[in-house]
């Protein structure tokens, strides 16, 4: 790897940002000044002895390191180092590396240990090196337990007065694990500092009261913000009948977040007086950035860079704001001047522009918020910071999002698919994915990504009208037991037209509705007929379809059918969905202008509760698998050997002779098939001769072969027939790794009948790829054929995706065709890409994504 691209801002444990990066000559001063700032007990515990000063010999060696050998990384705040990491390999290509650390004493229990400890053992990995072992005093206890906790398989030995450490660096299930609890506290502590802010510093406010900044502010404090709002003026004594100050550092009281709404070359002095006054965070409503071109791009770079590397989270820039309705709170960092009531829906807007509709539509619809965060051109904060907020937050019980584009697909379906097993998500977003691979690469079309996301759980919506549909039921019912809905309504027209919406929504009527009173009924027979259904163990859900009576039937009972239908829907125990055209419910009874609207939102809801019912898969252990061999990245053949997958072995030949020859060492009988990649295994354009038995039979189809296709050829030994399958490993530019599986033949080409998985593989991953394709049934035993062996074929996808996941630089594999079978599978050949590892924004140490 580029050294260069070691370099990372990462998020400590109280969600404050720092820069990562190797170290270099120039550091030299600074590391010499922050050793004089160690106590003399960190000095001990870090070189085992006093040692005051560094020897200009030692200092030498700190700062010169080749990068591979030895690395060192530092963190730094600004110009100042806090901490410093190294390894330094155990001899020539030794595969031990001793590694330590040692961080200030102001800025320990910050969790730095741990980032460098992952920083460190991925470069090592990318070097060869395979295990790390260090040496610590045994008082030294933060040290100790930064190795203990991790994840690793550490083995301890104490001798002379000191704990010998080793354990091998490889990623593990449970260093995963452990990465993952650590990067969601983080991201969610930095998330919480912006919407539980104790005061707010507002730059941009004018006197006069005229312009953005000074709305947002009016908005501010009119919201009731029980924090302090701090105006930062260069020359007014009072803004909008506050004080106003030369500096947020000048109010004398704690400053959490900075609001900027001023032009954009002002915005880098707003930030450098914020960093001063302690912010840990900036919503940055200015426009001009990287929405207005190559110029403005560079600048949102400056700001982004300048505020990590102070220590600041942003929101924005060309944001609408934030806001937090909880009472304690009441937060309006926002330029819409009202918000919808407290609630308990946290609500994230990619968009600034639509950000105020979509705030009036949730007022509008009596949709509660928790928390809204509008992150404009996303420079830094995105929807995967507010998953991590949300997640474990107690004001949030369900979480809608407005997404124009994906920064990080792969880590938005990790993240949804853990949010989505305690909290709905709901999201609006496109389902394109970025442009394709090089070359004619086989992978996910647009239909199979919706797909992808629809497997972590998340409630995929095409318009905003549908994202307020289903949040409103979320936010206000039950999540239903099953598919089967009741229909009850005063109008068989509008009951018929349920019924045909539930159909087409994958719903099942339930026995004996549509449950139809008549237009003349009264307010009671209506509530007996809904109290009925209610408990109904038929059904799992309402579907309410009301018409107003006929003029002058019924007059003056208006209340009482909203008073029948708001009892059912309020008792909590099946969800109820309603097309009430009487009188106003109440805002806790989702109510739809159609019948179609209703139960559209109902059914993907049924759907969303279906998937969380199902447990989530695992990733289990796979005998046969041997790492270090896999480490070492041979030829083909011997990487996939390396993961229990074996390739039937074949031979090359250019002339009859040389057929002939690799037929006998393999042993009869053979195959003969044409070498060309596009007619390799193509049956039905006569390019494979099977069962040869001897060597005229060899002689005679080598003849035909070359005539039609070239004198290239494959010899292989026969195996047992099967039912021919693919399975396709490809890089894709915004999953990462992809394992797409498909049976054979044209038809299952042209039809593009595959189904793909993002890796690595749950054993519920592989069984629903072996289960989904249309042409599925042939290996369940149809039509009197055998069952092949699933289990086998499941297997062997796990180890595809456990390949996949541990080896970036195979671009893409292919085994076509297994030959699935009862008795197991035969693969008769595997083609492998392999280049440069791509860019896969979720893997390998925590880092904040670029802008």
């Amino acid at each position: 790897m580029v050294v260069g691209k070691r370099e990372a801002d990462v998020l400590l444990s109280d969600g404050s940002a720092v820069h990562l990066r190797p170290i270099t000559p120039g550091d030299a001063a600074a590391i010499v000044e922050f050793h004089s700032r160690m106590s003399d007990r960190t000095r001990y515990l870090r070189y085992f002895s006093p040692y005051p000063r560094i020897p200009e010999r030692d200092l030498e060696r700190f700062v010169n390191v080749d990068h591979r050998d030895r690395e060192a990384f530092v963190i730094v705040s600004g110009r100042q180092i806090m901490a410093v990491g190294r390894y330094e390999r155990l001899g020539p290509d030794s595969p031990e590396a001793e590694v330590a650390f040692v961080v200030e004493d102001a800025h320990q229990g910050r969790g730095i240990g741990s980032v460098l400890l992952e920083h460190l053992a991925d470069a090592a990995q990318e070097n060869g090196i395979l295990r790390f072992v260090a040496e610590v005093l045994p008082q030294n206890s933060g040290m100790l337990r930064v190795f203990s906790d991790f994840g690793y398989q550490v083995q301890r030995k104490y001798a002379d007065g000191v704990v010998h450490l080793s354990f091998p660096i490889a990623p593990t299930e449970k260093s995963r694990e452990v990465q993952d609890s650590r990067e969601q506290r983080t991201e969610a502590r930095s998330i919480a500092r912006l919407l539980h802010p104790r005061g707010v510093a507002v730059y941009g406010a004018s006197a006069s009261g005229q312009g953005i900044g000074a709305a947002m502010l009016a908005h501010l404090r009119d919201g009731g913000f029980t924090g302090e709002v701090v105006p930062v003026h260069r020359s007014a004594e009072r803004v909008a009948g506050l004080p106003a100050f030369r500096s947020a550092v000048d109010a004398g009281v704690a400053v959490d977040v900075a609001l900027i709404a001023v032009p954009p070359d002002g915005v880098a002095d707003a930030v450098a007086d914020a960093a001063l006054a302690g912010a840990g965070g900036l919503v940055v409503v200015s426009a001009g950035f990287a929405e207005a071109g190559v110029e403005g791009a560079l600048a949102q770079r400056a700001l982004i860079d300048a505020a990590r590397s102070a220590g600041l989270r942003v929101v924005g820039p060309n944001c609408l704001g934030v806001a937090n309705t909880d009472p304690s709170v009441r937060l309006n960092a926002t330029l819409a001047p009202r918000l919808p009531a407290a609630g308990r829906v946290g609500f994230f807007s990619q968009s600034g522009a639509l950000g105020v509709a979509l705030l009036a539509e949730a007022e509008s619809r009596g949709l509660g918020l928790s928390s809204f965060v509008s992150a404009g051109n996303r420079a830094d904060v995105s929807g995967n910071d507010l998953l991590q907020y949300w997640q474990d937050d107690p004001g949030t019980d369900a979480v809608l999002l407005y997404l124009e584009t994906f920064g990080n697909p792969r880590k938005f379906a990790r993240l949804a698919r853990r949010m989505s097993r305690v909290k709905p998500v709901v999201a609006v977003a496109s389902a394109t994915r970025p442009p394709g691979l090089a070359g004619d690469l086989p992978g996910p079309d647009t239909n199979a990504v919706t797909a992808l996301f629809a497997r972590s759980g998340v409630i995929r919506v095409d318009t905003v009208a549908e994202l307020f549909d289903v949040g409103i039921l979320l936010a206000h019912q039950p999540l239903p037991a099953g598919r089967r809905v009741g229909v009850v309504g005063n109008s068989s027209a509008l009951s018929g037209l349920a019924v045909a919406a539930c159909r087409a929504n994958g719903l099942v009527v339930g026995e004996g509705y549509p449950h139809d009173v008549s237009p003349e009924a009264s307010a009671h027979d209506f509530a007996d007929a809904l109290a009925d259904a209610a408990v109904d163990e038929r059904v799992d859900a309402l579907v309410v379809v009301f018409a107003p009576p006929l003029p002058g039937q019924l007059p003056d009972e208006d209340a009482d059918f909203v008073a029948a239908l708001s009892s059912v829907a309020l008792a909590g125990e099946k969800p109820t969905v309603a097309m009430f055209l009487l009188g106003q419910l109440p805002s806790k009874v989702p109510s739809y202008p159609s019948v179609e609207e209703a139960v559209r939102a109902l059914g993907r809801v049924a759907t969303y509760a279906e998937w969380l019912r199902r447990p989530p898969g695992v990733m289990p252990a796979l005998s046969g698998v041997d790492q270090d061999a896999a480490e070492i990245l041979g030829p083909p053949a011997e990487l996939l050997s390396a993961y229990g997958i074996r390739v039937e072995p074949s031979t090359s030949a250019n002339d009859v002779a040389e057929a002939i020859a690799a037929a006998a060492a393999l042993g009869y009988p053979v195959a003969l098939k044409a070498a060309g990649g596009a007619l390799r295994h193509r049956i039905d354009l006569g390019a494979v001769r099977l069962a040869l038995a001897d060597e005229d039979d060899v002689r005679v189809a080598y003849r035909e072969l070359a005539a039609a296709f070239g004198p290239h050829v494959l010899v292989q030994s026969m195996v047992a027939p099967g039912v021919a399958c693919t399975i396709d490993l490809v890089e894709d530019p915004a999953f990462g790794p992809v394992v797409g599986f498909g049976l054979g033949g044209v038809a299952s080409e042209l039809l593009g009948d595959r189904a793909w998985r993002a890796a690595p593989l749950t054993d519920r991953a592989a069984a629903a790829l072996v289960d989904e394709p249309r042409a599925a049934p042939l290996l369940h035993g149809y039509r009197g054929s055998q069952p092949v062996d699933r289990e086998a074929l499941i297997d062997l996808l796990l180890r595809v995706g456990r390949l996949a996941d541990e080896h970036p630089r195979v671009r893409a594999l292919s085994l076509n065709p297994v030959l699935a079978r009862p008795d197991g599978y035969a693969i008769l050949h595997a083609s492998i890409e392999v280049g440069e590892p791509g860019t896969r924004l979720d893997t390998g140490p925590r880092r904040l994504r670029s802008a």
